[in-house]
């Protein structure tokens, strides 16, 4: 059963909010499967108001370009993995029992229910994953970050710090491993999947577990030392 979970994201990354109408809430759903069905490179508004019989005018009524319409995708997903995390280690005081229920969300955020409506959360993670680093990767970085457009990754990433630094408090990275465990549930999905000889874990269909047992070894291993 879907529920009404309006995700909060910084208003520079649209024209107009998209979970407010309608007509917003389909580009959503359609762009989430034409990223997933193309790729960012091939993407572009012309298929995306064709796959959702309507004009690309009314695309660019919400979303300047690909480019922010992706980061605003990329930026839903860390905001619904920070409300997630919130959810799942709610009343779990054990600090290294809450940390393992963090990376057990990180890597199955995508399977949670309940879900919002017209977000697919299972295709939505595979555009995270193929093409999420592609939403930061770029010469705007510097410029976007002043403008605040990856705050929620960065509240998400201080979420995950604070709860490894509960662990050991003198722990000298707690945001390098933070955004490490993140990026490494993603990218070693992707390399299994893809590139198997860069990674040492076996994913078949959605079954990340060995994804989940190696986050879990490399941050208790770091942290017991």
């Amino acid at each position: 059963m879907a529920i009404g979970i309006k995700i909060t994201l910084h208003e520079r990354l649209y024209l107009r909010d998209p979970q407010e109408t309608i007509l917003g809430k389909k580009i959503i759903k359609h762009s989430i499967l034409l990223f997933d069905e193309v790729g960012f490179e091939a993407f572009n508004f012309k298929k995306l108001s064709k796959s959702m019989e309507s004009t690309e005018a009314s695309v660019y009524r919400y979303f300047e370009n690909k480019h922010y319409l992706l980061l605003y995708l990329v930026s839903w997903y860390w905001e619904w993995v920070s409300y997630l995390i919130d959810i799942n280690t709610m009343n779990i005081e054990d600090p290294k029992i809450r940390l393992k229920k963090i990376v057990e969300t990180l890597v199955f955020a995508s399977k949670e229910n309940p879900h919002v409506e017209y977000v697919n959360e299972s295709v939505l993670h595979r555009v995270v994953i193929a093409e999420g680093a592609k939403a930061y990767h770029t010469k705007e970085v510097d410029n976007e970050n002043k403008e605040g457009f990856f705050v929620n990754y960065k509240q998400m990433v201080e979420k995950i710090s604070k709860a490894v630094l509960q662990i050991c408090p003198k722990f000298p990275y707690p945001h390098a491993l933070a955004s490490n465990l993140f990026e490494m549930a993603n990218n070693h999905i992707y390399f299994a999947q893809h590139l198997p000889k860069l990674t040492d874990v076996t994913v078949k269909e959605d079954d990340y577990q060995e994804v989940e047992e190696m986050l879990e070894f490399f941050a208790f291993r770091l942290l017991e030392q």
